[in-house]
């Protein structure tokens, strides 16, 4: 962060102090939500998790050598006192931001792909001068104010992941960073239970290229209908990524290799250049092609946009993580979250890379999907039925009518396995592995089945594994 005085902390975020002996202190530190992570210097932001309370651990963070605490009540050590901690996070973020006038900010949203496209991005931008990006998927009211305040006088860009689940929100994250480039990656079917249509997710997420300035510019998926008719509520310029004819920035000749990498042609008006992902699944071109937009509109050439990529890395931990064990299973971790739209791509995934022999699926809950719940469950198992897994583990009785979705496809040969919870997971997937198998694993992140892809590569045992809750849970 650049250097604050907690004077001058205080001015910005309008908190009164309480037990701060000198305000002239600086903060030079880190802006932290977690006790551990404190380091001289650091400001300790005190949130209230689902088990524990930050403020509890407020004295904690100060022996580690944080400089002052952003509280809303006193704690018996240098606090920041104010109504509302994230509130204040967003505030002395932008303040920050202002004064980096030369700070080029990208926006990334979209209801599939965010995370990715973000990592891609920034290892292209990397290359263009210092980046702050998002770690995993800091993408809300709290992680991107975080992210902001890492920034320092010699970023010169920072790319900022926007998630919504809500109208307003994305509109939100934009007045604390505001961004000169916009890109929209696709309208979607996650948290639909709380938007209630797709055009209302399209709304949503049209707030991104709304924000933009003039002089700014709006990278819409030609490919998608909703998001390409974004360029109406833009007064940016507009380009256009996809496969669709006409797309300003394009794959071609799309195809996989054996292991289900993505390879295609990036072309652009100023060239074209051969690309071969690192990445697994044919989802990702999507996700390329939106990164690609944002490096070639920072002035980066095609041929050095598709070296990048080619040689880019899943910065990202449990999306399509792919570990090979010693007798030959492939485990793909994709649990960190999911989607109707991000199952369907994960299913596809397998398919390619078990062409060869056998693909398991270990399948669980996709919150948020509100009254179509039941309908989205049956289709992402008819979908795992047609491509042809030889079983289908699913996790919990939420997640029941993908059995009934399979069953339902008088094709499939396969074997249906109903599971109340991760550890019945792992024995089952343990019963049923032959050396050669490719086995996917992908709920919503509540749900925890990163659980059963980590002890089904020995990374972590099934009990030593913390609730996704518990690990989020500010410290």
């Amino acid at each position: 962060m650049i250097p604050l005085s907690v004077a001058e902390a205080a001015e910005l975020t309008g908190a009164a102090l309480a037990d701060v002996p000198d305000p002239a202190v600086l903060l030079d530190g880190p802006v932290v939500i977690d006790s551990r992570d404190a380091q001289p210097g650091s400001l300790f932001a005190a949130l209230a998790g689902v088990r524990a309370d930050g403020h509890d651990f407020a004295a904690a963070a100060v022996r580690a050598g944080a400089a002052a605490v952003l509280a809303t009540r006193p704690v018996g050590v240098p606090a920041l006192i104010v109504a509302d901690v994230p509130a204040a996070l967003a505030r002395l973020a932008r303040a920050v931001i202002d004064r980096l006038p030369d700070l080029t900010i990208i926006g990334i949203t979209g209801s599939a792909g965010k995370t990715t496209t973000k990592d891609l991005a920034a290892q292209l931008i990397e290359r263009l001068g210092p980046t702050v990006s998002p770690p995993g998927s800091f993408n809300n009211e709290i992680g991107h104010p975080l992210t902001a305040l890492q920034v320092t006088e010699k970023t010169r860009y920072l790319v900022s992941e926007m998630s919504a689940r809500g109208i307003g929100h994305i509109a939100q994250l934009c007045q604390v960073t505001p961004p000169r480039i916009g890109a929209v990656l696709s309208v979607g079917h996650a948290h639909l239970g709380e938007f209630g249509s797709l055009d209302q997710v399209a709304l949503a997420k049209g707030e991104l290229p709304a924000a933009l300035p003039a002089d700014g510019v709006a990278i819409l998926n030609a490919d998608d209908q909703r998001v390409a008719a974004m360029a109406a509520r833009t007064a940016a310029r507009v380009v256009t990524f996809g496969r669709s004819p006409g797309a300003d920035v394009q794959a071609l000749l799309v195809g996989s290799d054996d292991f289900g990498r993505a390879r295609f042609t990036l072309a652009a008006g100023s060239g074209s250049a051969p690309v071969q992902l690192q990445l697994y699944g044919e989802h990702h071109v999507t996700n390329a092609l939106a990164a690609a937009a944002v490096a070639l509109e920072l002035g980066m050439e095609p041929a050095d946009v598709a070296d990048g990529l080619s040689a880019a890395v899943a910065r990202s931990r449990w999306r399509m993580e792919v570990t090979r064990l010693p007798d030959g299973v492939t485990i793909l971790n994709d649990a960190y979250n999911a989607n109707p739209d991000a199952m369907r791509a994960a299913i596809e995934t397998l398919s390619v890379m078990a062409a060869s022999g056998r693909g398991l699926a270990v399948l669980g809950f996709m919150t948020e999907l509100g009254a179509e719940a039941d309908e989205l469950h049956r289709a992402a198992g008819a979908q795992a039925a047609r491509a042809g897994v030889a079983a289908l583990i699913v996790v919990g009785d939420q997640a029941a009518p993908m059995l009934e979705g399979a069953s339902e496809m008088r094709s499939f040969a396969g074997e249906l396995v109903h599971v109340p919870d991760a550890g019945s997971a792992v024995q089952a997937v343990r019963s049923r592995m032959r050396p050669g198998d490719v086995v996917l694993v992908k709920a919503s992140h509540s749900i925890g089945l990163e659980k059963v892809a980590l002890a089904l590569t020995g990374e972590r045992p099934l009990d030593d594994q913390a609730r996704p809750e518990e690990e989020d849970t500010p410290r």
